[in-house]
């Protein structure tokens, strides 16, 4: 929820509002089942008030379910957004639900699996009291997962003494771990849930992540160094021609040669007369300043227009990539950028069936399943689709080889296309962000 209403308004909120009053109703619940000599009151929030205020507290009650419903969803959204951005997940598609706070995100996807599950859940489960084992495996197995990772950012980030760490951490995992092992005890009766969901996450990120650094390398193979390949376009006799006009090749990797820029050179034997490399990296931090987001390089030559431009994004902040641009062009670079004639060039590879070194078959089909899940690049970076252009080419992943560079084509209404059942293309990965 930081990412949607902020450090400071929940602090406040907490300090002033949630805790005093959770101190209080706790306590007077408590009170109120003391002085029950016979142990019959079964919902003592509800016996609180008195018989008049039970409707109203009903209604509130039910006001507290959906509020924090919705926290569970806005928060599932967040961390989706940033297991993409930093890799365990493909791009998702995500929509911006403010214009002044980039972390107010909209994700259909998870919203269409979080429905799923729910409906799953009531229809497995059938009732609260069956769910309360796995719902207090998922809360004692998180805060004791809390505990460990504010230990170990106290200790390497913030630089607390280790005996700090160790007295403060001795106290708040003897009580942490006492209720996860109380829980432990009712996996047979629904906490297991808990932990096959918790399985399920873990593998999909971990094979994602994997998959996608393997077929990156291969990529990067294919691609070739950037810096060579400029040299190679200055020596070609005749030169290459120059058309008019800017183009924008989005590549992942700062040192390699964008597949679209090199299909444009070996197969259509043009280049525009002023080009920008725009290659984005995702930083292990939230956000980054825009005055240290740009690195602006000639390549070694500053009269040939063709500049290289690094941008460093948080895996909080948007990729938007028009309004980079905007940046790019008040820069100082060789060739001025012209916003309104620009077009854009993305590079995708699709995936053929095939082995992947290194991963098991079942963890292959799993690859190649979430990377279908990949959202649309045009639209994930917020370019012009009347101005984008996308090339690439298919990679059997079962073993290297030069890869085939197939025509351009315009960015489909609907996204990337999808390969029909029956085809061997098995997923599409761009090479922008993938």
């Amino acid at each position: 929820d930081l990412a949607h209403f902020g450090r400071i308004p929940i602090i406040r909120a907490w300090l002033s509002l949630v805790l005093p009053a959770c101190v209080l109703n706790y306590l007077g619940q408590g009170a109120l089942i003391l002085d029950d000599a016979k142990g019959t009151i079964a919902s003592p929030f509800f016996h609180l008030v008195p018989d008049w205020g039970v409707v109203p507290m009903v209604i509130l009650a039910t006001f507290a379910t959906v509020i924090a419903s919705q926290a569970v969803i806005t928060g599932a959204f967040s961390l989706a957004h940033q297991a993409a951005q930093a890799g365990y997940l493909p791009r998702l598609r995500v929509k911006y639900t403010s214009a002044t706070s980039s972390g107010q995100i909209y994700v259909p996807g998870i919203n269409w699996i979080i429905l799923v599950g729910v409906l799953v859940l009531v229809f497995t489960f059938r009732s609260s009291v069956d769910l309360a084992f796995a719902y207090g495996m998922a809360v004692t197995g998180t805060i004791t997962i809390t505990t460990t990772l504010i230990l170990y950012v106290a200790r390497r980030r913030w630089g607390a003494p280790l005996w700090a760490v160790l007295g403060g951490g001795a106290v708040l995992l003897t009580v942490d771990l006492l209720f996860l092992a109380a829980n432990i005890t009712k996996i047979p009766s629904g906490a297991w849930l808990t932990l096959i969901i918790a399985l399920a996450a873990f593998t999909i990120f971990s094979t994602w992540n994997r998959g996608r650094e393997i077929v990156t390398r291969q990529r990067e193979a294919y691609e070739g160094p950037l810096r060579g390949f400029v040299d190679e376009i200055q020596q070609l006799q005749p030169p290459v021609t120059r058309a008019p006009g800017t183009a924008v090749f989005l590549n992942r990797n700062a040192v390699t040669t964008p597949l679209a820029m090199r299909a444009c050179i070996e197969h259509l034997h043009v280049l525009h007369e002023h080009v920008v490399i725009l290659s984005i990296d995702i930083a292990d931090v939230a956000h980054v300043p825009l005055d240290q987001r740009l690195t602006i390089d000639d390549l070694g030559y500053t009269d040939d227009g063709i500049t290289h431009v690094a941008a460093r994004f948080g895996f909080m902040d948007s990729s938007d990539v028009p309004q980079l641009l905007q940046q790019v062009a008040i820069a100082d670079i060789e060739a001025p950028i012209e916003l309104d004639d620009l077009t854009y060039f993305l590079s995708t590879i699709e995936l053929r069936r095939g082995d992947i070194p290194g991963i098991a078959k079942w963890r292959r089909i799993l690859f190649l399943l979430t990377a279908r899940l990949t959202a649309d690049p045009v639209e994930y970076f917020g370019l012009p689709r009347e101005h984008t252009i996308i090339m690439g080419a298919h990679v059997d992943i079962e073993r290297l080889r030069e890869p085939r560079a197939h025509a351009s084509r315009p960015a489909a209404p609907e996204g990337l296309p999808a390969a029909p059942v029956g085809t061997p293309v098995d997923a599409t990965v761009d090479g922008a962000a993938d």
